[in-house]
């Protein structure tokens, strides 16, 4: 019993990788949080329960001002879980993390070290298992959904393209860091290009949106031209303006 109670044990460590919004203020930054507030009238519940990430690397700001901004976030229901591009002299406890972009990683195993280990034992032989799968994952760079994506379910793929044959309810969301293709209606929300790619499309059989993104440019459906609803379409990316026109 002794010998079990004190025997060194390995200690995982997690590598995982989340998708998080970005949000990237603007000077000034009240009319900036005006505009933010526009779209969660015409969007309810956009960020709600959704991890943040607020990018100030192209603004010039202060401690003071940066706590005051996180709080106004607050009030909004944004939750910030941490803070891209700021010098150290703006962070101080309490405060969001400082955060870089994330990338897709492996489990990282630490094993015991200590007489007896074997370099090519088990645990090695785990760890480049993990490696392998890890390397599996990344040659994927597209996923079909063969079936509708209903209210309340969210599909989210950063590696690339998503593809839906069927339809996509009000309030539910097509994420993808690539394109995404919806053989049906797209009733719902669909977000191309979520992790910085503006060559991104979205493709759709029926337009219905709710809410269209591209590379964080968006559209609501207030936005969209009326003679575009109902009709099949592709959307684009040209500066900050998301182009449109129906497909034949």
């Amino acid at each position: 019993m002794t010998k079990v109670l004190t025997d060194t044990r390995s200690i995982r460590i997690k590598g995982r990788s989340f998708l998080a919004l970005v949000l990237s203020p603007e000077p000034p930054l009240e009319a900036w949080l005006a505009r933010l507030d526009d779209l969660a009238s015409r969007s309810a519940g956009f960020f709600l329960g959704r991890p943040v990430v607020l990018d100030v690397a192209d603004i010039e700001i202060d401690r003071a001002q940066l706590k005051n901004l996180i709080d106004e976030l607050g009030k909004r229901n944004v939750r910030i879980m941490g803070i891209e591009g700021g010098r150290p002299s703006l962070f101080e406890p309490g405060m969001p993390p400082a955060m870089r972009g994330g990338r897709p990683a492996p489990d990282i195993e630490i094993p015991e070290v200590g007489p007896g280990s074997d370099a090519s034992g088990p645990a090695n032989e785990k760890a480049a298992a993990h490696e392998a799968e890890a390397q599996a994952a990344r040659t994927i760079s597209s996923i079909v959904i063969r079936e509708p994506v209903r209210s309340g379910q969210s599909v989210i793929f950063p590696e690339g393209d998503v593809t839906v044959v069927g339809s996509v309810a009000s309030g539910a969301e097509i994420i993808a860091g690539g394109s995404v293709h919806i053989y049906g209606t797209l009733r719902g929300r669909a977000l191309a290009g979520s992790v910085g790619n503006a060559s991104a499309r979205i493709f759709c059989r029926r337009l219905e949106a709710e809410l269209l993104a591209i590379d964080g440019v968006y559209k609501t459906a207030e936005d969209m031209a009326p003679n575009l609803r109902g009709q099949a379409v592709q959307l684009w990316l040209e500066g900050d303006s998301i182009m449109a026109e129906r497909l034949n």
